[in-house]
């Protein structure tokens, strides 16, 4: 386990994201992607109050990037990858968004949208969660990025530089190290986020081992 590290500078670069043409539907507005793509809307709202990403970054020995959520914020020692709400207003597309949370929270440069994730082989992607009220439904979109490698370190990682305000600490997990709940280095429980995190990483290392 790595503690914070300085925040990542607060304005991001111009985010340039390749993409295969299956994600096509993720380079519209956030709002156009919850009119035309999103799953369905519970019967109980009218209509979807907004989208959540999470971007998944590989290192070169297969581990996926966590972060821990701070002590100060909700679910405070809790793991998640990289993401957050998109901004309805500002962020021009679902990739954009994505790539601009990876920027804030871990100060990597996302270069390429790999594929997107769901939370098993047979189920579209698209989670649908509520706050912690139930007041407000989100859909959260899950997306594997490769990020530019300036700084690779001899371990494989790509330097991490965390938003200390939201998060303190960040590990590199390996697909055994998820499933058991157990990250060398990590005092106490290992646990994650909810909304489907956990099936998502393990649906995405199964997608990467098929494929490989």
């Amino acid at each position: 386990m790595t503690p914070a590290l300085p925040s990542a500078p607060p304005r991001g670069p111009a985010f340039k994201i390749a993409y295969h043409p299956s994600l096509e539907r993720f380079n519209l507005p956030p709002q156009s992607y919850l009119a035309d793509h999103a799953p369905a809307i519970p019967p109980e709202i009218t209509r979807f109050h907004g989208l959540a990403t999470s971007a998944l970054v590989f290192d070169s020995r297969g581990r996926v990037l966590l972060l821990r959520r701070a002590q100060h914020d909700s679910m405070p020692g809790l793991w998640e990858p990289p993401g957050g709400a998109a901004d309805l207003g500002t962020d021009k597309s679902v990739l954009e968004a994505c790539a601009r949370e990876l920027w804030e929270e871990a100060g990597l440069v996302a270069r390429r949208a790999v594929r997107v994730m769901s939370i098993a082989r047979d189920v579209p992607p698209g989670t649908v969660f509520w706050n912690r009220t139930r007041e407000r439904c989100y859909v959260r979109v899950v997306l594997e990025l490769e990020v530019e490698e300036v700084g690779r370190q001899q371990d494989g990682e790509v330097p991490v530089k965390m938003d200390a305000d939201e998060h303190d600490a960040f590990v590199w997990a390996s697909e055994d190290e998820v499933r058991s709940g157990h990250v060398p280095g990590v005092q106490g429980p290992f646990e994650l986020t909810f909304g489907g995190t956990r099936e998502a990483l393990l649906e995405a290392f199964r997608m990467r081992r098929d494929e490989t």
